[in-house]
């Protein structure tokens, strides 16, 4: 039998715990109905900051109402399901899979458990419950006020380097200790909650970073750590200027308030494009050197390009990466993907693109009714080029699709 998702995603008008226990029972009692009878192998779940107080009751309502195999998810800022993105709104969205010839091993982390980072391979793989020949994919939903996500991830890649990991940090919390993530029958307040995926499935990766270069591409020439002294031989600054000179009125509006570095990850392409930068915000200058402060770790002989974005940027990204994914990726006799999940920054949204459903329906444009749950998160997780990031501004796609 083939793999079959189901997503789906309902809202409520006020906050007690029975309008709760309706929203989930309405919500999975349409995923019943999507799965057809078949088992619950995998349901990912989650459920607006509005209903803080009652958050304890999800996981035994999703254990009554549908006894999925694994479960894991968290409180959001905004819910992704079922072809629509509630952003700020009292909600619960669900997504599920059944997912024959699939093994799932849950996990739930806290900074004391991780290994420092120039521990071994095998403590990290002893850490996870799962070796690398089994070909994982990781899909993490950390806390930000308590957990190390970038150690995680620097640490997964270098255990399973060629592993897939993506994921979000849970969103709605104000301080430490609000937020709600859900493993199985348990609730947490810190640490992280995932799981692995292994056996019959693939899960392919788009990470649309909302960004598009400006400007000709530069060398690092001088820099230390994250301060960026030099390009091309001459002080970052003036490279900067140069850019800007050069620039169009309309880009020369967008790059007095999103001004942004990206940087190659495949120094063997020729001509990077859409989706070969790891795009990185430009924090500050330094005003006696004319250095520019990266958020990120630079390297010298790096070639670095200015970024700028606005709505059109963003979507026009967002497509482009789905089309070279729909041509490329799903062309010639590959499996169609059965299932996505969506983790998309709090910043994109009705915020940036003036309109609902707008990530949502890209995908469907260029990948069809392929069910597509998620949440709007604190900072996303997903790769580019070959190692794994922390990132903002982000959507960051899983695409489920069977291996044979």
């Amino acid at each position: 039998m083939t793999m079959k998702w189901a997503s789906a995603i309902c809202s409520k008008d006020d906050s007690d715990r029975s309008s709760l226990e309706d929203a989930v029972t309405s919500c999975l009692t349409e995923i019943k109905e999507q799965m057809e009878d078949r088992p619950v192998d995998f349901l990912l779940g989650f459920v607006s900051s509005h209903f803080r107080d009652s958050y304890e009751v999800i996981p035994e309502l999703v254990k009554e109402l549908l006894a999925p195999g694994c479960f894991i998810g968290c409180s959001a800022g905004g819910l992704i399901g079922g072809g629509k993105e509630i952003e700020q709104e009292r909600s619960v969205a669900f997504t599920a899979a059944y997912l024959p010839d699939v093994e799932l091993t849950p996990f739930h982390l806290v900074d004391e458990k991780l290994p420092d980072l120039d521990e071994s391979q095998e403590a990290w793989q002893t850490l996870m419950g799962v070796a690398p020949e089994k070909q994982p994919a990781f899909v993490m939903i950390p806390d930000p006020f308590s957990f190390s996500t970038d150690v995680l991830v620097k640490g997964l890649d270098f255990a399973y380097p060629e592993a897939v990991k993506i994921g979000g940090l849970a969103s709605g919390a104000l301080s430490s200790g609000q937020n709600g993530l859900f493993l199985n029958d348990r609730l947490y307040n810190e640490g992280l909650v995932g799981l692995t995926f292994s056996g019959n499935v693939v899960v392919d990766t788009v990470v649309a970073q909302g960004c598009k270069p400006v400007g000709r591409s530069f060398t690092i020439t001088r820099c230390k750590r994250n301060i960026l002294y030099e390009l091309d031989g001459e002080p970052a600054i003036m490279a900067l200027k140069e850019v800007i000179d050069s620039l169009g009125e309309r880009d020369k509006e967008l790059i007095k308030d999103s001004i942004f570095m990206g940087i190659v990850m495949d120094e063997m392409k020729s001509e990077p494009g859409t989706g070969d930068f790891l795009v990185r915000n430009i924090l500050g200058i330094e005003p006696t050197s004319g250095a520019l402060v990266v958020g990120e770790i630079l390297d010298n002989q790096k070639t670095v390009q200015f970024h700028v974005r606005d709505a059109a940027s963003s979507a026009l990204d967002l497509r482009l990466l789905l089309k070279e994914y729909r041509d490329q990726t799903l062309a010639g006799g590959t499996l169609a993907p059965r299932g996505a999940l969506l983790f998309s920054c709090l910043g994109r949204g009705v915020h940036l693109y003036q309109q609902p459903n707008h990530d949502s329906e890209c995908f469907k444009t260029y990948l069809g009714p392929v069910p597509l749950g998620g949440f709007f998160c604190n900072g996303e997780i997903g790769p580019v080029g070959s190692s794994t990031f922390l990132h903002g501004y982000t959507s960051s796609f899983g695409i489920f699709r069977e291996r044979f």
